[in-house]
């Protein structure tokens, strides 16, 4: 089968699944090499451009097809899906914790950032931006989070390994707070290797 036409099997593929594909199962199925599939999705990039209301991602070796994020406000105001605001600040500083230091659990999350977590937890969860990803070896076994492909696609990241400076990726995800608001807290993620400072005694002013 010509390129070509492989190339509209794939745009046929990618419509009806609505969301990633693997690349392998193209490959395998019809025998190409990377430059031979790479060529396709040219083909697919040419059509699907920026000028055009849908896209194509890669991300972690899977390809999907996605609306134009330039008409991203017009498509909400009719459809209105679930948009980024309907993330809390908490759930935004909870997510970037998780995509730093995962796998992790629920209780190093709140140690990180000093309060409950649970609701912060649930919202990601029900947004399909982490998952349960395994239980940690200790005492009661509590389960441990991690990012999804999903988180990936939301904030335009190919891999896991290609996060920003954390800082960048604050700034990313960040929704400007207002001084009266109690959820955004400014906090640090702290290196697991460095021993925490001894407390320094202070003398009584009378002495």
């Amino acid at each position: 089968m010509e390129l070509n036409e492989i190339a509209k099997v794939i745009e046929g593929v990618l419509f009806v699944a609505g969301e990633g594909v693997d690349i392998d199962e193209f490959k395998t199925k019809y025998e190409m090499n990377d430059r031979e599939f790479n060529k396709c999705l040219d083909i697919l990039k040419q059509k699907y451009n920026e000028a055009s209301g849908i896209n194509i991602i890669q991300f972690k070796n899977k390809v999907q097809l996605c609306s134009n994020p330039k008409i991203a406000e017009s498509i909400s105001e009719i459809l209105n899906p679930i948009r980024e605001k309907s993330l809390t600040k908490a759930a935004l500083e909870t997510v970037a914790i998780i995509a730093y230091k995962q796998p992790i659990t629920r209780l190093e999350i709140e140690n990180i950032r000093g309060v409950n977590c649970d609701y912060a937890i649930q919202l990601l969860q029900s947004n399909n931006l982490i998952e349960v990803v395994g239980r940690k070896d200790t005492i009661g076994k509590p389960v441990l989070f991690g990012t999804t492909d999903n988180f990936l696609k939301r904030f335009e990241l190919p891999s896991i390994d290609s996060l920003p400076d954390y800082n960048e990726l604050l700034d990313r995800i960040r929704v400007i707070h207002s001084d009266g608001d109690s959820l955004y807290r400014e906090f640090t993620i702290p290196d697991e290797d460095k021993p925490e400072p001894e407390p320094t005694e202070t003398k009584p002013e009378n002495e």
